[in-house]
This record gives C-alpha cells, structure tokens and sequence, in this order.
C-alpha cells in the first residue's frame, strides 16, 4: 500500500517532530511516499525546486497513492489542496488528523467534507490507535 502523507512545510515547520514520528507510525501500514515532510533540514522556505517542479512531483506521488493521511493542525493552502485533490480526483481513502487545542478549529471545508474521515487528538500517543482503526 502506499501512502501520501501531507503536513504543512510553507505553512510553518512547527510540527515536523510530530510529522515524523507520524511517518515512522505509517510505515507500518505501507510505503511513506512522502518522508521528507519529517525531515527537520526541511524549512519554512521548502525545497530545492521550482514550484512547478515541486507541484508536478507531488501529482505523481498523489497520482500512485492508495491512502492518504493529512496531519491539518498547522494551516496549509497546500495540505488543503492535496485534500482536495485526494477525494476530487483520485477517490482514494483521506484520514484528517487534528490535534484539539484552545483556540484552535479545523477548516470547515474540511471538516465538513463527508469524503474525509477526521480524527482528533490531543497527544501524539493518541495517534498509533488512530491508524490501526483507519487502516483496519
């Protein structure tokens, strides 16, 4: 199986420890096509490429996807889109991972999106039962 896994990397890199860890949680299910979003050499600023580069890269990757899983605390038009995309075009499973904090709500296009199963959590420790009921 193989797995699209989006967080936000423009967006602000805040959660990459959690991303991470997220990824290392997938691997368990199938291939991670998308590990560098954990990477902590990644910046705010992105990658190496041109956006042209970076967008027809991430089309193919979503392109070969079985699953996708979002992790949507941190707000991302990119991370949006890849939704989008995911449930529009490709038709594939989409988890929507958010974490509950004070203040803090998730977008109503997606959280109202009935293609997209969302699941919060208020622990990263939370998240192992998450995927074992999603995947299963």
């Amino acid at each position: 199986m193989k797995i699209y896994f989006a967080g936000s990397i423009r967006g602000g890199r805040d959660d990459q420890e959690d991303y991470l860890r997220i990824i290392e949680m997938l691997k368990d299910f199938g291939e991670v096509l998308t590990e560098h979003i954990g990477d902590k050499s990644l910046s705010s600023g992105g990658e190496d490429l041109s956006s042209s580069e970076i967008y027809r890269r991430d089309i193919e990757w979503l392109q070969h996807a079985d699953i996708f899983v979002a992790e949507a605390s941190k707000p991302s038009l990119g991370v949006g889109f890849e939704i989008c995309y995911s449930c529009k075009v490709k038709a594939i499973p989409v988890l929507c991972l958010f974490r509950e904090e004070n203040g803090k709500h998730l977008s109503a296009m997606v959280e109202g999106n009935p293609s997209v199963t969302i699941c919060t959590y208020k622990s990263i420790k939370d998240i192992p039962r998450i995927l074992l009921d999603f995947f299963s």
